[in-house]
């Protein structure tokens, strides 16, 4: 086989050859890897339905071509599997393995199915093995690093097939069919160097060619890059390679002598961009990162990484953006090359420019959906032309395809704990940018994860401002997804660290959202004390608007209690402070609420009135909706008054306006009344100690 993607992260033949690509050798193991398929598994031979999915593993050093191999398995088996092929790697380029919960996640989106914010792991994997229950998927697991995490994505269900690639063999999961790999056949190593340096080069010489091949012990990445060297130096002799990778010891891999040589034959500033691609996250490369690594135009730097996948040293990543994979048996070579040649301190520059250059892309990908902004508009014309988009969908797809590296560039900065001002700026745009382009509830996974890693750093500093921030973002997806008495403990957290900031936007926000939650939880005695609280901050600081919102709330608490004297005076409070600040369509709603209690109350003249007031309110403001639910709840009252003429007249009216309403794009699912997060509120609590040009 010659490994159109070699190891974890591949390596991808390129130029000419990348255009003939196809996979060679490997026959005896692709042989034997379907024959394992068809055989009959332990349970079936002891007359027993198998209870999970079969797995087959293909185990092989780095740089082996292990993942080629299960790539071209899959190709060959997959029509076999009509829900498709799931993928998805198990370890981080520097061996780090990759939480099982966040792979759950990541499959269950691959097949539709969405998993709330902060899931445990054994929900997330249930919920995997329920939508996998009924299909007949086929599941590539890359670069496994133990078989606990392989086992616990197994589909409960014998349609599906599981190919498995790790270093070693997965012990504890039964009936494993491993395929261990060594070295290439001769023939298909001779062809691989063939199609970098064409046919002349090893037929001239193929006893040199052949001890080319042994010196590199028939490994398919080690072939790739000296398939490079010699695609690069068209007047070397494959002899002269075959005596250099011996003159660099035989103590050495094949692997690194092969790295050492290729390294060695790029210029210096080259050579500087490849070493510092060791800090791109996820091993994830696009011009702009490795610009900002090396302090050097996007054109040098897109300049340089095609000609890395040129010599097999970084892999092109199918994506309508030029993207790039760091091979994964590359990267601790590169590493250890950054260590050695680098000072701390310029890799420590290299990471702060990569930050920052992140932090301004993710400006200029939120500016350009503000359209009616003037100020934005501004801003975005004052950035260089490198850093702007086209257009609002160029801005998406920039995102969507750099989901996977802003992600992992945020969890990295978070954990080297030395740049955390510009972490806090990276996250701080992260979420901004992603609610801007996908809202709240299509990101809402990943800025959970997100305020996660914020209040991660918030408490390692002590920014009180900040936890709170957090703590109430968190609270918010909690309550959204139900888990209520967990939004409640972060509420409450969030309160006490916003009294420790001092910080009265906070403490005024926590203290509604913790009644928000009582009221979830059915304590609608304690939900009135908390919102009281609220109120008395928020008259305190002159707020007219949120006080007036919040009598509104205290209202609804004192109504699901049956004290309809207490809900009325708040509601008319509401009322009055609506009028204060001006705003007709809240006041025509909260007497809109009025009327009903006054309802409820028995008290359907007093309603009747309101209803009224509220529609010609309705009317002032525009909204026709409103106007037309008003018209049927005096329908209602009108029937409870015993005049159905007037209550059908009122039907009447109401059908008409919704008629002519023309229909509103649907929005985001709001929050229901009582959850913890305000329904006035943006949809994430900014953290406000942030700069303010972020």
């Amino acid at each position: 086989m010659t490994d159109q993607a070699v190891d974890t992260a591949g390596v991808r033949l390129s130029g000419r050859a990348a255009e003939e690509s196809q996979f060679l050798g490997r026959t005896r193991e692709l042989k034997e890897l379907r024959a394992d398929i068809e055989r009959a598994g332990l349970d079936t031979l002891a007359g027993r339905k198998a209870p999970r999915a079969r797995v087959l593993l293909i185990a092989g050093r780095p740089g082996s071509g292990r993942t080629a191999l299960a790539e071209e398995l899959v190709r060959q088996v997959a029509d076999r599997y009509h829900d498709g092929v799931l993928r998805a790697r198990l370890s981080e380029p520097d061996g780090t393995p990759v939480p099982v919960g966040r792979t759950a996640r990541e499959l269950l989106a691959a097949v539709d199915r969405s998993a709330p914010p902060g899931a445990t792991e054994d929900d997330l994997t249930d919920a995997l093995r329920a939508a996998l229950a009924d299909r007949r998927a086929l599941l590539l697991l890359d670069d496994a690093a133990d078989a606990e995490q392989v086992d616990a994505l197994l589909p409960d269900n014998p349609d599906c097939l599981v190919v498995a690639v790790s270093g070693g063999p997965l012990t504890g999961i039964s009936d494993v069919r491993p395929c261990t790999l060594g070295g290439l056949d001769t023939k298909s190593a001779m062809e691989l160097l063939t199609r970098y340096t064409g046919s002349v080069r090893i037929t001239v010489d193929p006893l040199a060619a052949e001890g080319l091949v042994e010196e590199c012990q028939a490994q398919p990445a080690a072939l790739l890059l000296a398939g490079g060297w010699l695609a690069a130096r068209p007047e070397a002799a494959v002899a002269d390679l075959a005596r250099q990778l011996r003159a660099e010891g035989a103590e050495a891999t094949p692997l690194s002598r092969a790295f050492r040589l290729a390294c060695a034959a790029l210029p210096a500033p080259a050579a500087r961009i490849l070493r510092l691609l060791s800090l791109a996250p996820a091993g994830l490369v696009d011009p702009h990162t490795a610009s900002a690594l090396a302090g050097c135009s996007v054109g040098a730097a897109r300049t340089a990484l095609d000609d890395f996948v040129a010599r097999g040293l970084l892999r092109a990543v199918d994506s309508p953006l030029p993207r790039y994979e760091v091979p994964g048996c590359l990267h601790p070579l590169l590493e250890a090359l950054a260590e050695s040649q680098d000072r701390p301190g310029e890799l420590q520059l290299a990471r702060a420019r990569m930050l920052e250059r992140t932090v301004r892309l993710l400006q200029s990908c939120r500016a350009i959906t503000e359209t009616d902004s003037l100020e934005a508009r501004e801003k975005l014309q004052g950035m260089p032309r490198s850093l702007r988009f086209p257009s609002p969908r160029a801005a998406e797809e920039w995102l969507r395809a750099g989901r996977p590296a802003l992600l992992a560039q945020a969890r990295l900065a978070v954990a080297d704990g030395e740049l955390d001002t510009l972490a806090r700026r990276l996250m701080s745009q992260l979420v901004r940018t992603m609610i801007a382009h996908f809202g709240t509830q299509a990101a809402a996974a990943d800025l959970y994860g997100v305020h996660r890693l914020v209040l991660d750093v918030a408490e390692r500093r002590g920014l009180s401002r900040e936890k709170a921030a957090a703590l109430l973002n968190l609270g918010d997806l909690d309550a959204r997804t139900g888990r209520t008495a967990e939004a409640l403990a972060r509420y409450r957290a969030a309160l006490d660290a916003g009294r420790e900031a001092n910080d009265p936007y906070a403490t005024g926000r926590a203290m509604e959202s913790v009644g928000g939650a009582h009221q979830e939880l059915g304590d609608h005695d304690r939900a009135a004390d908390w919102f009281g609280r609220a109120l008395a901050q928020r008259l305190a600081r002159g707020e007219h608007a949120d006080a007036a919102r919040l009598y509104g709330r205290i209202a609804e608490a004192h109504t699901y209690t049956g004290r309809y004297g207490e809900a009325l005076r708040n509601w008319r409070a509401a009322v009055a402070g609506y009028r204060r600040t001006g705003d007709v369509a809240a006041q025509a709603r909260a007497l809109s609420e009025l009327a009903r209690v006054q309802e409820y109350a028995g008290r359907p003249a007093e309603s009747l009135q309101a209803c009224h007031e509220a529609v010609e309110l309705a009317y002032r403001a525009g909204d026709v909706r409103l106007q037309a639910a008003l018209q049927l709840r005096l329908a209602d009252t009108m029937e409870h008054l015993g005049d159905p003429v007037a209550a059908g007249v009122h039907r009447s009216a109401a059908d008409r306006l919704l008629a002519e309403e023309p229909e509103e794009p649907e929005e985001p699912e709001e929050a229901p009344e009582g959850t913890g997060q305000p329904k006035h509120g943006a949809d994430a609590c900014e953290i406000r100690s942030t700069s303010a040009e972020d």
